[in-house]
């Protein structure tokens, strides 16, 4: 069977050429004019980012994406889901104000934000899974599911549950409404490692169900109240919660690629990635970290298995930044190569090859890729 291709350029510019025209050329190159955009609506999925975080993708690139569609024919919009937990983005009014404050508004990107499972994340479209073993019905925003054609433009970082943020938890985890988010979450709960916790409430502050709470300056897990999103893991700044087994994050992992395939089956969908910014955990935290990695380049692809896996392959190949959470946790283990797995490092616990193997396994895409390098002008 023929690898899946996967096109690549790097972050060099020249003065014929600079980075939004560079994103442009990409995805003209990898094909997207092949899809008929005539007068379809295109939901374009991207992370409008958390207020505090600066992270995120610039709206530079999101009006590139827009204008390559409107030059097509079609009828772009920029679109997320409300969060599952506490902070700017829960619910759709506040998701906007953090999308304006951010620089997504139509002066900026040429199109409009819709937050795709409206005000209070409830509407949604009920999608069967094809090929799905844990999931028989996907929650999708309905604004998603409205679409003709769905795009992913995805900021590609490490994340704290699922080893990475790329194409698939853009599209699985970032189209599910609130409900559908709960469902991905539900396969486990976490634990305090008592000794570690100092304290200081963190976790109560990001938790959207008050299920911890602080009580002679260690930290308690309700779990009759925890829903398993897994935001206090992240928050912690000395790792004193994890979740209670490695399966837990591999259930996610699956989870979020049946989610995946539910918004892509049956139309036609493009995806690009930016390995920028490369920092630890997802864009939802209201602070980012230093990059664990240094900045690599655009990727683009009709496949998003594939993109996903040569955006991963591309960051373990990078030296590993100073300072960054990566090289506090070598330097914890003497001995440990630094060709390691970067992103499992960087998350312990963590198994992003899991969630591409079942995406593949359900007929999402191919592993197997062909790197195509467009250079620069």
């Amino acid at each position: 069977m023929e690898k899946s291709k996967v096109y690549f350029t790097d972050m060099k510019t020249t003065f014929r050429e600079n980075l939004p025209e560079k994103l442009e050329r990409l995805i003209r190159t990898a094909g997207i004019d092949r899809i008929d955009f005539n007068n379809k609506f295109v939901a374009i999925k991207m992370h409008f980012g958390e207020p505090g975080n600066l992270a995120f993708l610039r709206p530079n690139y999101a009006a590139v994406v827009v204008d390559v569609v409107k030059s097509l024919g079609g009828k772009p919009f920029l679109t997320d889901c409300n969060t599952l937990y506490v902070g700017g983005r829960k619910n759709a009014l506040d998701h906007l104000d953090a999308a304006y404050k951010n620089g997504f508004s139509p002066f900026q990107t040429d199109c409009h934000v819709i937050i795709a499972d409206g005000i209070k994340g409830s509407d949604e479209t009920f999608v069967p899974v094809k090929n799905g073993e844990l999931v028989n019905e996907a929650k999708i925003g309905k604004a998603i599911m409205d679409a003709d054609i769905v795009i992913s433009l995805s900021h590609f970082k490490g994340h704290e549950s699922t080893g990475f943020g790329g194409a698939l938890k853009n599209l699985g985890m970032g189209c599910g409404s609130r409900s559908g988010k709960m469902e991905m979450h539900n396969a486990g709960k976490p634990q305090v490692l008592t000794e570690k916790c100092i304290g200081c409430g963190r976790c109560v502050q990001v938790c959207a169900h008050d299920a911890p709470s602080i009580e002679n300056r260690k930290c308690t897990i309700d779990l009759t109240k925890c829903v398993g999103c897994g935001r206090c893991i992240g928050a912690c700044p000395v790792e004193a919660i994890r979740m209670m087994d490695s399966e837990t994050n591999e259930l996610l992992n699956k989870k979020i690629s049946e989610y995946s395939q539910a918004v892509c089956q049956d139309r036609p969908h493009f995806h690009a990635s930016l390995i920028v910014d490369v920092s630890p955990n997802c864009d939802c935290h209201s602070e980012n970290d230093i990059p664990i990695v240094p900045n690599i380049g655009m990727l683009a692809s009709f496949d998003p298995v594939a993109l996903d896996k040569a955006c991963a392959d591309m960051v373990n190949q990078q030296p590993v930044v100073r300072g960054s959470q990566l090289d506090d946790h070598l330097k914890k283990l003497p001995g440990t190569a630094v060709s390691q797995d970067h992103l499992c490092m960087s998350a312990p616990g963590t198994n992003w090859k899991v969630g591409l193997e079942h995406a593949e396994k359900i007929g999402l895409g191919r592993m197997e890729y062909e790197l195509i390098s467009i250079g620069t002008l």
